[in-house]
């Protein structure tokens, strides 16, 4: 019953104009103040088209026939360097992949 009459009687006060707060116009900078500020953005990065190499050409490049020949250290600057001639940067892996792969029965 209290529901029924606290709404009866907002509906009744919201008829009274003095009762109204008046809204600030669209273009006024008192509607432009009371907007909530903006979050920052945030971008998707799976949205962003990819920029690196394709897979064909990183394959090329670790599978290239003078790389074969260097020794790890050799080759892991043989690597960097045909990175770095396509923009890309190639920080030195801290594992020995070829171990990993023998360890797993390859």
């Amino acid at each position: 019953m209290r529901d029924a009459i606290s709404r009866g009687l907002a509906w009744v006060l919201a008829l009274l104009p003095w009762t109204r707060q008046p809204k600030p116009g669209r273009h006024s900078a008192a509607y432009f103040a009371a907007l909530p500020e903006p979050g920052p953005v945030t971008v998707d990065p799976w949205l962003k088209p990819w920029r690196g190499p394709s897979a064909a050409v990183v394959r090329d490049i670790f599978h290239a026939k003078e790389a074969q020949s260097l020794g790890p250290e050799q080759r892991e600057r043989w690597w960097a360097a045909a990175f770095c001639e396509l923009g890309v940067d190639y920080d030195f892996p801290t594992i020995n992949i070829t171990g990993a792969r023998r360890a797993v029965g390859r």
